[in-house]
């Protein structure tokens, strides 16, 4: 079949277009590393859910050091670097999503064992199984890309319409698995822990309030702290930030499931991946020890020895 070239933006669009969209990947860049650092390094940091604060902190940069540079270039210029180099960049950006929306899944169920069994908490979310967690979930994201990719993995370049195009294209049959595993079913199961969460907060409340003092209710509640409400309440925005950024595009897939390099396309893509700018925003919002761990941070006191048992809390 003979193609014809792919029409690119022209010179002056694509200058403007590209400054602020690299503007944005070099903020996630920046921003999810110091989430990355600081957990890291100070010891007073090395929690369970701090762990998957990691995880997802980790998906997050990739997303600003890979997929948005990648998206930018795929858009704005002819892809000349070969059909297996695009393969190998659509399966990072499957893998690295899918990642995204399970560390949020294990983050809501943290809390949710926090909340609604602090006194089993420290028992059922140890560090070593939280770290099992993530491995697990950074391999099953890999092996649901594998599946996704597979057709363009036997006959990379089948899909596209035009040279010097890169796109990603879904079966209707993978598109409809990836709408099921990857958002409906993540999400259900995030607002259905987090409306538990917040019945059960709303319920010690009030209690606290009546002055209920019934000693079964206060050693079940004795564990509850308030910084394990506020986690949930943090847990809350990121959940509502995230649907606000991937709703767009998977509502477009139930439409059509193959997205083509369009301009709508590309801004439901890069809607998605704003969401990896936003996240440490929102930490630092309502993370008090992010704030001060960055100050040490960018004033290089990092640096000096003992530094990792600095008081952070």
């Amino acid at each position: 079949v003979n193609l014809t070239a792919c029409p690119t933006l022209h010179w002056s669009e694509a200058v403007l277009l590209n400054s602020v969209l690299l503007f944005i990947s070099l903020i996630t860049v920046v921003l999810n590393l110091l989430i990355i650092i600081s957990v890291s390094h100070f010891r007073q940091l090395h929690t369970p859910t701090n762990i998957l604060l990691v995880s997802l902190g980790v998906s997050d940069f990739f997303v600003g050091l890979l997929l948005m540079p990648f998206e930018i270039y795929k858009f704005t210029f002819c892809w000349v670097l070969g059909d297996a180099m695009c393969v190998l960049c659509c399966f990072l950006i499957n893998t690295i999503l899918v990642v995204s929306i399970w560390n949020i899944v294990l983050i809501s169920v943290d809390r949710y064992v926090a909340i609604c069994y602090p006194l089993h908490y420290p028992t059922r979310i140890s560090l070593t199984r939280l770290k099992y967690c993530v491995c697990l979930c950074w391999f099953c994201a890999s092996s649901c890309s594998l599946f996704y990719s597979k057709d363009e993995l036997i006959q990379p370049g089948r899909s596209k319409s035009c040279i010097g195009e890169c796109i990603y294209y879904l079966s209707y049959a993978a598109g409809i698995i990836d709408l099921i595993s990857n958002f409906i079913l993540p999400v259900t199961t995030i607002i259905v822990l987090y409306l538990r969460v917040f019945v059960v907060a709303v319920s010690q409340a009030r209690a606290m309030r009546s002055h209920i003092t019934v000693a079964s209710f206060h050693s079940a509640t004795s564990g509850t702290k308030r910084s394990e409400l506020k986690a949930a309440r943090t847990l809350g925005v990121l959940v509502v930030v995230y649907l606000m950024c991937y709703c767009p595009y998977y509502c477009y897939s139930l439409v059509g499931i193959s997205l083509t390099n369009t301009p709508y396309a590309f801004s439901m893509f890069f809607l998605c991946y704003v969401n990896s700018c936003l996240n440490p925003v929102i930490y630092a919002l309502f993370y008090p020890w992010f704030r001060k761990a960055v100050k040490v941070i960018v004033t290089l006191q990092i640096l000096q020895p003992g530094s990792h048992e600095a008081n952070i809390l």
